[in-house]
């Protein structure tokens, strides 16, 4: 596959590609294949090839906004895998064919918060609702009438080839399979890497998973590679017991039948005093408030995944953080660091260890993408694999 691309280097480099794309243009309605130009990357910047996207729900999210940080025309995606067509000026990491997945958080490796190794959250190129690139505040793309349509997450995989800045890519091992490490790019790599990075999940514990969607999937994934021994999913809907299994989830708890009791209560029973680790997953404040109160006192850790309105509050007793000795954090993208983690992720695969074959539950060509959006809204896909060749 590389190879291939790097024949066609003489042909591209330098110069603007036409291709299609899967055009975003109002609020909700459905994507428009659409020939689109991307130009060709500037400084610090690479060209991608994208041979296969995935949708995830933050796609869906922002493809129902009206008002910022919705914007329309735009070309959404952001899980990925691709190969790299060409480089700008000053890249020095990447080359022409090299096997990459361009990550929404950047990774400058240089600033004193990539240098850390507490830390994941970039000082340089911090993450923005940006409409544009990092570097200029331009965009790439445009369409045959000049017309100029808006970046991503810094991605825009919704289309054959995208330009991506240095900081958002990752090089990965050529043998995995692209509809498995575009897996890596957001939402499995931020479930996984919550419970190994963020939480430290120790072999022999309790888990407790508020929510079984595809994130809360991969929190299992993550628990059960780190050996917990009880993983407790916690949702509304039965039949997500069932599908959990297979990740290794050991028990459920169904919040509509707990009765007069809070779910936290049912927990703090179950697990005689409370969990080990309770993530939360849906991104809805009152489900961390339940996680908090049962997680174990003294060394019970809370993390939050959840992505919740913007002005959403927490209501939590002073008295109580003081007194419980827990530990409430968050989790943005696992804590992963995107250069360093997400290969070790990519060999944990290849070594038959991280299992990422069940996430994937449907895989469809780029015109019909709107079928991806229709099964991921309606509940019945996981992951849903989008490949651009026909």
């Amino acid at each position: 596959m590389a190879s291939t691309v790097q024949s066609r280097i003489s042909k591209t480099a330098g110069k603007p590609i036409r291709c299609r794309a899967a055009v975003a243009r109002k609020a909700g309605e459905p994507l428009v294949i659409e020939e689109v130009i991307v130009a060709p990357p500037k400084a610090h910047e690479v060209r991608l090839k994208i041979i296969c996207t995935s949708l995830c729900h933050t796609d869906i999210t922002l493809w129902k906004l009206k008002e910022f940080p919705g914007c329309f025309p735009r070309i959404l995606g952001h899980e990925a895998f691709g190969v790299v067509e060409s480089v700008g000026e000053d890249v020095d990491e990447l080359k022409e064919g090299d096997s990459v997945v361009p990550i929404f958080l950047p990774d400058c490796m240089d600033c004193v918060d990539c240098k850390s190794k507490k830390s994941n959250l970039c000082s340089k190129f911090p993450i923005q609702s940006s409409l544009l690139l990092h570097r200029d505040d331009t965009s790439r793309f445009t369409n045959a009438e000049g017309e100029t349509l808006h970046h991503y997450l810094y991605i825009s995989s919704f289309s054959e080839y995208t330009v991506v800045d240095v900081v958002n890519v990752t090089k990965i091992d050529p043998e995995i399979p692209p509809n498995r490490a575009c897996l890596l790019s957001c939402g499995v790599s931020t479930g996984v890497g919550a419970a190994w990075k963020t939480a430290n999940v120790e072999p022999g514990s309790t888990v407790v998973i508020f929510g079984l969607g595809s994130v809360g999937l991969a929190v299992a994934e993550g628990a059960r590679l780190c050996g917990a021994t009880r993983i407790i999913g916690v949702g509304r809907n039965s039949d997500k017991f069932e599908i959990g299994k297979q990740f290794g989830v050991t028990e459920f708890v169904n919040s509509k039948s707990c009765g007069d009791k809070p779910v936290s209560q049912v927990i703090i029973e179950m697990t005689n005093g409370g969990a080990d680790y309770c993530f939360e997953c849906v991104g809805l404040g009152t489900l961390v408030q339940e996680a908090f109160a049962c997680c174990r006192k003294g060394w019970g850790k809370t993390i939050v995944l959840g992505v919740d309105k913007p002005d959403a509050q927490l209501n939590l007793n002073s008295f109580e953080v003081l007194q419980s000795n827990k530990t409430l954090m968050g989790s943005f993208f696992g804590g992963l660091k995107p250069k360093s983690d997400v290969p070790i992720l990519v060999k944990r695969y290849l070594d038959k260890e991280l299992e990422l074959d069940k996430f994937v539950t449907h895989e469809v060509n780029l015109e019909d993408i709107n079928k991806a959006f229709d099964l991921l809204i309606q509940g019945k896909s996981l992951r849903c694999v989008i490949w651009m060749d026909k």
